[in-house]
Parts: C-alpha cells; structure tokens; sequence
C-alpha cells in the first residue's frame, strides 16, 4: 500500500478532521483515507455516469469506424 504525507495542513483543518475522526469514531488516519477513498470513488462514479448519459445522447452509428477517423484528422 501507498502512503501521503500531506505538509502546511491549516491548524483548522487538522481541528476539523480530528472531530469528524473522533465522531465517526475513527483515528484521524483512517478517517482520512476514507474521505479520501469516498472522493475518487464518488468522482469515477460521477464519470461513468456523464459518459452513460453522453452516449445516450450521442450514439455511435452502426459500422462507424473511430480509428479511421481520428487518423484521417491526423493526415
């Protein structure tokens, strides 16, 4: 596993982290790689739902050939 070390952390924030830890009765650590977590799974989820809705709106015809185009833009 990785590890962070997060440096210039405003005395606020630390203050603010460490209840948010001790109400979800967390150490401040694991409450940090939750918020953490939460973040690039609700901003991946956020992702796939945008591109869902894109291609709704935005389909691909049948036979469409994506490479041929990017490379004929490429010429």
């Amino acid at each position: 596993m990785g590890q962070i070390l997060v440096r210039n952390l405003d005395d606020a924030v630390v203050a603010a982290l460490k209840q948010r830890a001790k109400t979800a009765g967390r150490s401040l650590e694991a409450e940090a790689r939750e918020i953490l977590s939460r973040s690039v799974r609700e901003s991946r989820e956020a992702f796939l739902t945008f591109a869902a809705e894109f291609r709704r709106k935005h389909p691909v015809p049948p036979g469409f050939d994506v490479v041929a185009t990017i490379h004929s833009g490429l010429e």
